[in-house]
């Protein structure tokens, strides 16, 4: 695992390496709310979504979610669609997570974070391992290092795939369950709470550099819980988990109780574009920022032709201070809040200008290639 430590600075780790670019989140204030049900086998107690909210005879309906967590009910039910990964090649080894996002009657759509199976164009064997130990040799379907996400395919059918949350409603103190394969130890399940939302975080270095605006948790994530799946109260993925912070003291690098996980309703874009045409796009705002700025916001040193930025009227030199209504602290926190949309969307910047004052843009997002 690569670690990145600087003196009394918390810093995040990708669960191989990372940096945390830091500012207080703002948290959603619609709550949860609602049940999931599902029925639990009479003989194994393995639990099956119902989505009818009825059950065979040989099963017994239960509701999860509510007011409350459910936690041996949800694990139940959702372990079996988290799943072991692990990767060979003439680099290295090693091993993650990830969870089945489609599943048809021949084969299977298996998510994870890029840095797990990112070998840096090395041939690789790479294992996708069932909760019942079965194992399947899986191909890259995609990649996306600048949102840290893979997609991967097995040929196997007809499995479990995890029920989509909307991380949008989220909220700070929600009940989440973190699922995965911490140290190789498959099926792990910790729990804890939504800590804070909207983290600017940046990991990785040059092409392997991603920009994620995280969801923050204290369940225990460690080495391995890479590409696993964050829980809410309804069973319902809402994160693929990344990253962790650890102290610069040369402590063991072990969960902390700060964890990044990608929001799941950012990660779908990308993830449904690899699968219908194996590649994914990222938004641009068509600007070029000052890495020696460090003065507060995020300076323009130029600008991208005919993009955004430019057919709104920003000038070179002006100062990001604000993207619709959230405060940019530096270059990272800029760059971590425009990837949070979509190639399209329209955003509000609040610029200080060169000469002096400060004006309001409306800016639309331009589409290039992940790289």
């Amino acid at each position: 695992m690569r670690k990145i430590k600087l003196n009394v600075k918390v810093v995040a780790a990708f669960i191989v390496g990372a940096a945390l670019a830091g500012s207080i989140a703002t948290a959603a204030i619609t709550p949860t709310t609602g049940t999931l049900k599902a029925c639990a086998d009479n003989r194994t107690q393995a639990l099956f979504l119902s989505t009818t909210g009825t059950c065979a005879s040989s099963r017994t309906l239960v509701e999860i979610g509510g007011n409350g967590m459910n936690t041996k009910a949800i694990s139940s039910l959702v372990t079996p669609s988290v799943v072991s990964i692990s990767v060979t090649a003439s680099s290295g080894s090693g091993t993650g997570s990830g969870s089945i996002y489609k599943s048809n009657s021949t084969s299977s759509y298996i998510i994870t974070n890029n840095h797990v199976v990112n070998t840096s164009g090395a041939a690789a064997t790479i294992k996708v391992e069932l909760s019942n130990g079965d194992q399947y040799t899986a191909k890259i379907v995609g990649q996306d290092p600048g949102y840290d996400i893979a997609v991967l395919q097995i040929q196997m059918g007809n499995l479990p795939a995890v029920t989509l949350g909307d991380s949008s409603k989220v909220s700070v103190g929600d009940p989440v369950l973190a699922i995965g394969s911490p140290l190789g130890l498959a099926s792990t399940v910790t729990s804890g709470i939504i800590s804070a939302l909207n983290r600017p975080v940046s990991t990785g270095t040059g092409d392997a550099q991603s920009y994620v605006n995280a969801i923050q948790t204290d369940a225990a994530i460690n080495p391995g819980n890479s590409g696993g799946a964050l829980i809410d109260s309804q069973g319902r993925i809402i994160g693929v988990n990344s990253a962790i912070a650890t102290l610069s003291s040369g402590s063991a690098s072990g969960s902390i109780g700060l964890g990044f996980s990608i929001p799941i309703n950012e990660a779908k874009r990308v993830i449904d574009e690899i699968i219908a045409t194996g590649k994914s796009t990222r938004p641009v705002l068509g600007v070029y920022f000052d890495p020696t700025y460090t003065a507060g916001g995020a300076k323009i040193s130029r600008l991208s032709a005919n993009e955004g930025a430019e057919k709104a009227g920003i000038p070179v030199g002006a100062i990001i201070r604000s993207i619709d209504g959230f405060k940019i602290v530096d270059t990272d926190t800029a760059i971590v809040r425009i990837r949070s949309y979509a190639p399209g969307a329209v955003v509000t910047i609040v610029a200080d200008l060169p000469t002096g004052g400060s004006k309001t843009y409306k800016v639309t997002l331009g589409s290039a290639p992940s790289i």
